[in-house]
């Protein structure tokens, strides 16, 4: 595994990169103070890696929440937050939750968002899971979904923890 750092004053983090880390309960757990996790993803990705991903945050410890929306950029927009804020309150998540967006660059901008105004901000874990949300859509804090007006029309920065980016 190879590890990178943003940095960023306070908000630096790193980028793990690496053949099977996806099962890294180590890089979890550091992120987990609360144990309290809300993995947020699609209905293409949520059969091939959520299981893995929600076993490594329970074995770090935490009561995990899931929130399966379905795949594609029509689901990048405001009635899907709301289902993930649905989840987020049904689970009783409170400020010390931790966000986790596993999938594409729709997932990561989309729980990045929910991240950044869930409770005025929590903590995000980005797990991008194609090239191009791994090379450019996880890194550098930009979150946003669309508006009927226009693609990314509501956002906010809001850099995640770490980035894990299993290759």
């Amino acid at each position: 595994m190879e590890s990178l750092r943003v940095a960023l004053g306070e908000r630096s983090y790193p980028i793990h990169v690496g053949s099977g880390i996806l099962d890294a309960t180590a890089l979890y757990a550091p992120h987990l103070p609360a144990g309290s996790a809300a993995v947020v993803t699609n209905q293409v990705v949520a059969p091939l890696y959520l299981p893995r991903v929600k076993k490594a945050l329970e074995a770090a410890g935490a009561r995990v929440a899931q929130v399966v929306l379905e795949d594609g950029e029509h689901s990048k927009r405001w009635t899907s937050l709301e289902r993930v804020f649905d989840a987020l309150l049904a689970a009783r998540c409170g400020r010390d939750t931790l966000i986790v967006a596993l999938g594409g660059g729709v997932i990561g901008d989309l729980a990045g968002f929910a991240a950044a105004i869930y409770q005025r901000g929590v903590a995000l874990l980005q797990v991008p899971t194609t090239l191009l949300a791994q090379v450019d859509s996880s890194v550098g804090g930009k979150t946003a979904i669309n508006h009927v007006q226009g693609k990314n029309m509501l956002g906010a920065f809001h850099q995640p923890r770490a980035v894990i980016t299993d290759v």
